[in-house]
């Protein structure tokens, strides 16, 4: 028995198929082979193409049955985690009406901002343990002012992961979790939440109907399984955040558990079983895949908007032809510290740890006779990790004070620089393991249709393939102050 998982990502959409038996990847590809553009029709904004998505799922899925290595018909479900917080409408024919509203897009702060005040900080912070921020509901509040005529046709909003499996089965539906991620669920009433749509004037019948996130969300369409090679029916039996998928893959679904990810934006999301909250939002909860009303388990998250696509922004300007590995080996030929050069990786829309304000990217103390390139691309590095430790700082003095933190071996933990940093800057051991989104949906699809009991059995088989142990460097600590001096300098310039 095969299944497929599929990681509907920023920058790609990635497909693995594993193994029920062993949980392991028997294939694995992404699409598309460049980095997906982010449509920015002014500044702030970012959107994308929800059927740009889809046709290169579809692509993924090709490019892993083209290794020959399994039978696309023992395939028995689909999973599918996406990236949180976008907004996808659809009118009644279930057609789009405009490109997503994706999660970096910053057009809503002012209004997410407008809302917590004035339904109230305390009764928004209890009920949806969150800011209305710059989150889905105040993007539709922001379509709904700003673009009436598409509003008035909506028949439906989704977020990306249910628009994909909207294409794979003709049907429409969402979760807890999912509507939690959108600020639209409230957890002391357990129920869609009647402040948001007073608030905003939103029609509950634009909502799909709820449905656990392990379960049956539509069976594969007949025309969609003859193009993928796959059995018709097949069910799409789980969807997910990437973040809280992301800690399904790595086995962090229990009080005290936390994991990383250092993609296009960067996470640390832990889980807790008490519905608390940041007073100033700067950190975000929403339902983990597992939450129920009896077993509430909510996952913590800081989130920076700003960490791979640096990295990327850098190899752009050096020129694609040097990659990532390259330029990872050029930033490991410079000491720590850079030679006093400092990076402030901001520059990606509104930061919700500095309360949704929009930083920009920075490099400070620039020398023009000592720096190089690999200085930069060490800053640069550097400037992710210590962001991480600012952001755990906020999550610490939220009671999340994590001694091992588990992550997938991919994008910017391939780097020895920018791992051992994050280790030693914030004083954990990182355990790491293989596989990436498209794993944790795959598995999430086996759970959904019963193949495994429960998470517990999905993770039997999940080791750390390494370790990194924090070197307790004082140097360390060192230049992650002067850091945090330079960043306090941006911040009294806001």
């Amino acid at each position: 028995m095969l299944l497929l998982g599929l990681d509907i990502g920023t920058s790609s959409i990635k497909a693995s198929v594993v193994d029920a038996e062993t949980q392991k990847v028997v294939a694995s590809a992404s699409y598309p082979e460049q980095e997906a553009e982010i449509l920015v029709p002014q500044l702030g904004r970012a959107e994308q193409d929800p059927e740009s998505w889809w046709e290169s799922a579809q692509q993924a899925i090709l490019k892993c049955h083209a290794t020959n290595k399994y039978d696309p018909k023992e395939i028995i479900s689909i999973g599918i985690a996406y990236q949180m917080h976008g907004l996808v409408l659809i009118d009644k024919n279930q057609k789009l009406l405009r490109n997503a509203i994706i999660w970096s897009d910053s057009r809503a702060v002012k209004i997410g901002e407008k809302a917590f005040y004035e339904i109230g900080e305390q009764r928004c912070l209890t009920h949806l343990l969150n800011s209305p921020g710059n989150f889905t509901a105040s993007k539709l509040a922001w379509v709904k002012a700003n673009e009436p005529e598409i509003y008035d046709q909506t028949d439906q909003i989704l977020l990306p992961g249910d628009f994909i499996a909207m294409k794979f089965t003709g049907e429409v539906t969402t979760s807890i979790p999912a509507l939690s991620e959108g600020i639209f669920w409230d957890f002391k009433e357990d129920e869609i939440s009647k402040d948001i749509l007073n608030y905003y004037d939103f029609d509950k019948g634009l909502f799909p109907d709820v449905k656990p996130v392990f379960t049956e969300h539509g069976g594969l369409k007949q025309d969609i399984a003859s193009r993928l090679s796959l059995k018709p029916n097949i069910p799409v039996a789980y969807k997910a955040g990437d973040q809280p998928n992301n800690a399904l893959a790595l086995n962090v679904l229990n009080p005290g558990e936390v994991a990383a990810n250092a993609g296009t934006s960067g996470v640390i999301y832990g889980v807790k079983d008490q519905l608390s909250y940041d007073n100033k939002s700067r950190i975000n909860n929403f339902a983990h895949v597992n939450y129920s009303a009896e077993n509430k388990r909510i996952g913590t998250l800081l989130n920076i908007n700003g960490t791979g696509i640096f990295n990327k922004w850098m190899r752009e300007l050096l020129g694609e032809k040097v990659s990532y590995k390259a330029m990872n080996a050029m930033a490991k030929k410079i000491p720590p510290g850079a030679e006093g050069l400092s990076a402030l990786p901001f520059g990606n829309g509104a930061e919700r740890m500095f309360e949704n304000k929009i930083l920009g990217g920075h490099f400070l103390n620039l020398d023009f006779n000592i720096h190089s390139k690999s200085h930069l691309l060490r800053a640069v590095q550097e400037g992710i990790a210590f962001s991480f430790r600012y952001g755990l700082d906020i999550m610490r003095e939220n009671g999340i004070n994590p001694k091992v933190i588990k992550a997938g071996k991919s994008n910017l933990f391939l780097s020895e620089v920018f791992a051992q940093t994050f280790a030693d800057v914030n004083n954990v051991e990182v355990e790491f393991y293989e596989g990436d989104g498209s794993y944790g949906a795959a598995v999430g699809g086996g759970i959904g249709i019963g193949v495994f009991k429960n998470t517990e059995e999905a993770a039997h088989n999940r080791k750390p393939i390494r370790r990194i142990q924090p070197n307790h460097s004082t140097a360390c600590q060192r230049i992650y102050e002067e850091w945090k001096e330079a960043l306090d300098r941006i911040l009294k310039l806001e």
